[in-house]
């Protein structure tokens, strides 16, 4: 039995349809039962579970071969990462306490960083998950492609995109979830002992300008790519509701800087298969 937290989501859904088509049994673990009635007609077993209770947790946990565990998105962090550290300490307790056969965690590209920025909440997980005495895998992704999803209504009504990553002609690691799924289904199905860490990304390096040039192509009509000022970068983010914005600059000055990258390098990581272009047209038609 494998638990899946997250699985209402695009990479714990991906993980589930990849375990599922495996023939491996499937724990969804799941705060809205609701949400849960599509993963119950697929055939996975339900737990309800919230991720800041350890009691909870621990009774989805317990009995599982194997444990992958998403943590939620905090986007807007009050100072020092209250919100991760109590999710870290919650998760941290249950998996004590059920003691999987193994643990694989989402993580992210830049992890290792010591310069505080938004994915330092994975940072923290990793140090303290790293803590635990079974087998536990660590995967960072490189950025999802399906953030162009909030590009994709300005390249269809105005051929623009606005790019926070820059320069524009600058390639950056990228990976669909699709392929963070299946990677994620074959670490929790292989045995190994002790910590490791797996960096994955996609096929090829993407620049923002080549995102623009994709569009186009699926659009059938030019796309440009205008640079959002690193100025201007507060106020906006402020401007759309954002208390805390500076962890999400710091994140987006790594990823431009350059100190947000993979530990092990370029050569070291695996490859998806799933091109942007397959990706972008999904988001696209999704989108009508």
């Amino acid at each position: 039995m494998y638990a899946i937290t997250g699985i209402t989501g695009k990479v714990g859904g991906a993980l589930a349809r990849a375990l599922l088509a495996d023939r491996r049994p499937v724990r969804a673990v799941i705060r809205d039962i609701e949400k849960g009635r599509f993963w119950a007609s697929q055939g996975c077993e339900i737990a309800r579970a919230e991720m800041q209770d350890p009691a909870s947790l621990t009774a989805a946990f317990t009995g599982t071969d194997g444990v992958f565990i998403l943590f939620p998105s905090e986007f807007d962090p009050a100072p020092g990462f209250p919100e991760a550290r109590a999710v870290i300490a919650a998760v941290k307790a249950a998996l004590e306490s059920a003691r999987p056969n193994k643990v694989v965690c989402l993580s992210t590209i830049g992890a290792q960083s010591t310069k505080s920025n938004l994915l330092t909440q994975r940072t923290l997980m990793e140090q303290a998950l790293g803590e635990l005495p079974m087998p536990i895998t660590f995967l960072r992704p490189g950025w999802f492609m399906e953030n162009a999803e909030w590009d994709v209504a300005s390249a269809r009504d105005k051929g623009m995109i606005a790019s926070f990553l820059q320069p524009l002609d600058k390639p950056v690691p990228m990976v669909a979830t699709a392929d963070i799924g299946q990677v994620a289904s074959e670490l929790l199905q292989q045995n190994w002992t002790g910590k490791r860490v797996v960096e994955l990304e996609g096929p090829k390096r993407v620049s923002p300008q080549e995102i623009g040039t994709i569009f186009a192509k699926i659009l059938g009509h030019a796309v440009r790519v205008e640079v959002v000022p690193r100025k201007t970068w507060q106020a906006l983010f402020e401007s759309q509701g954002m208390l805390h914005p500076l962890p999400r600059i710091q994140m987006l000055d790594g990823f431009n800087e350059g100190w947000i990258d993979f530990e092990g390098g370029q050569a070291s990581t695996i490859k998806g298969k799933v091109e942007l272009q397959i990706v972008l047209q999904e988001l696209v038609d999704r989108a009508g």
